[in-house]
Parts: structure tokens; sequence; C-alpha cells
């Protein structure tokens, strides 16, 4: 899963790339773009290792990544070559400022997302025009397009003239006709309002933002937390009433906004974490796996990690009877166990 982190300068993006990844090795690099994987917490992983002793142990993995500085100007973004990075994104993380600063104006969160965010509308309206014209222009010379990626393409347009960012329409935003585009309005989006150490609280969310998924993150504090130690770390996470690391709930958040679970495989050798969307067939989890699972899959051995835990063995779960036979279509839930059979 790749999620990029936009926002306007002074919004504190960086900082927040810093704080969620743990990277703070090129800070000074502000005209490059940045990566920085991270595992995702799993204590059902921990607790499956431990139970196997496998040799490897192996997390689902997130990026992130920064663009270079240019990507979104004050002034808003009107080259849609500007964005082009961003469009590998699986989705965005919108950072807003929500904090006063020396030299900027007071911090107004509803304005300075909706400016971004209309950046983002324009770039895909640039791209849903010029389409459009090379269709019209293949029509008069009787060459052939595909009628149905046109329509929908009129329908992007349609919504994007209006101003509406295309994730408020899902079956445009998830047409498989269109997927080629990456647009940006298209992805999932998490906003984050990036607030002062002392400050919990969401700001005003009305108008265009009560539509969109919000959470706060005290960036600078963050940022602080990321380089201690957990010795180091305690006394302030207990003054600032911290829980739980901005990663893991930006994670938790992010898997929740594209509907996203896990699902693990397990054995001496390896145990495993996978990410797959929510209401994936074991057949293309088999293929997530392996595409030689997918073309010579046979069934695929389920257990749950709640009824594996609660009898200790793969060996004790066939006895109570919640290990099972799956077919191509079973849905994989959240926390399913799989051995996947097949022959090619």
């Amino acid at each position: 899963m790749k999620l990029g982190i936009i926002g306007l300068p002074g919004s504190g993006k960086t900082t927040v790339f810093e704080a969620l990844t743990h990277d703070f090795s090129d800070s000074g690099k502000k005209q490059e773009m940045r990566r920085g994987a991270i595992r995702v917490p799993d204590s059902r992983v921990d607790a499956l290792s431990a139970v196997y002793s496998p040799q490897k142990t192996v997390y689902a993995q997130v990026e992130y990544f920064l663009p270079a500085r240019g990507t979104a100007k004050k002034e808003g973004v009107k080259d849609e070559s500007a964005w082009t990075a961003v469009r590998e994104a699986d989705a965005l993380i919108h950072v807003v400022r929500n904090f006063n600063m020396f030299g900027l104006d007071a911090p107004s969160p509803a304005k300075d997302f909706t400016m971004l965010d209309q950046d983002l509308i324009f770039a895909d309206f640039v791209v849903v025009e010029k389409k459009l014209e090379r269709m019209a222009a293949e029509a008069k010379k009787a060459k052939k397009f595909e009628p149905e990626e046109h329509d929908l393409l009129v329908q992007c347009k349609a919504v994007l003239e209006a101003e509406t960012p295309l994730r408020r329409h899902p079956h445009l935003a998830s047409a498989r006709q269109l997927r080629g585009y990456a647009f940006l309005s298209a992805k999932p989006m998490l906003v984050l309002f990036n607030n002062l150490d002392d400050d919990q609280s969401l700001p005003s969310i009305d108008g265009s933002l009560s539509d969109e998924n919000c959470m706060v993150i005290r960036g600078k504090l963050e940022h602080e937390l990321a380089q201690m130690t957990d010795e180091e770390s305690v006394d302030l996470l207990k003054e600032f009433n911290i829980s739980a690391s901005a990663t893991d709930r930006v994670i938790r958040q992010s898997y929740d906004l594209m509907g996203l679970i896990s699902f693990f495989t397990v054995g001496e050798d390896e145990v495993r974490a996978w990410t797959i969307k929510k209401g994936t067939a074991a057949l293309d989890a088999a293929e997530a796996i392996h595409t030689d699972l997918k073309k010579g899959f046979i069934r695929a051995e389920v257990v749950s990690y709640d009824d594996f835990m609660e009898a200790g063995s793969m060996a004790a779960a066939k006895k109570k009877g919640t290990f099972r036979l799956e077919g191509k279509t079973y849905e994989v839930n959240d926390g399913d166990i799989i051995t996947i059979r097949f022959n090619i």
C-alpha cells in the first residue's frame, strides 16, 4: 500500500512524514521525493510467530512518500505534470495546518483543504478534457474507441466541472475502464489536521470537509516522540495522554479508509501477513501470494486467528471442527489463516 502525503507549504507535511516513517535522514532534500516503508504493527503476527518460531516473520508494509517540493504550490497547482508522482499512490494523506506559526496567517483549515483539493480536481479535469478531445478527433477519422470508457469520461467531466472530487462518486472512482488514468481526486483521502502539542480537537468540519475522513495529529509532538526510545518517551506519553503512536493510528485509519484486511500464512519457515481488499475471494487471495497458486488452485484450508489461538494448534483446531475447507469463491475474512492447496 502506497500513501502519498500532500499539503500546502507550511502545513507540516515533512514533519508528519518523518513522524510516521521515523526517517530523519533527508530533511534538507526538499527537491527530491522521499520514501519510507514501515511495517504494519500486528499483535496477531507476533502471537503466531511465538507459536511457530519461524525462520522468518514478515509483517505487512505501508509505504509513505513525500513528493518533491513544487507539487503543491500556495497559489494552486495548474501544471498537471507536477502531480505525476502523486498519481502512483493508492491513497492520499492530506496534511492541513491547524496551528499558528510566525510569518503565516491564522490557520484556516477549511480554506486550505479546499484550495489543494481544487488543484486535484483541476489536474484531473485537464486529463479528462484532453482525452475527450482526442476521442472526438478519432471519431472524425472513423477510428474506433471504447464507448463505455467515453461515457464514463463524460460523467467525470461533469463531476469535475461542478468542482467535486471523483471520490464522492464511487462508481467512477472504482471504474475498471478508468484505472489507467490514476485520477487524483478519485483516490481515497485521509485528512490530517496538524495541531499544536496541547490541542487534540478537530477544527470545525463543515462544507466540503463534512464528507471527508478526518483525524488530528500533533505533528511536532509526534515528531519528537519518534526520535525517542520507549524508555525516554514514557513521561511525554503520559503528559499528553497518548495511548497509540501516530503511525499506528494513521495506519488503522488508512486500512479502514481503503477497505483493507489482513490474512496470514504460517509455518516453520515463515509467518507472514498479507494485505488484500475486503471481499476478496480465496482464488484472488491465492494470487496475492503467488500467481501459480491461482493457476493451480484446488482449495483453501482456513481457520480464523481467534479459533486457532483458542485451540492452540492446527491439529487441535481440526479436532474442534473450526478448521475448514473452502473453494475459489470463499470470501476471505480479516484474520483468516490460510493454506492454499494447488497443483500445476
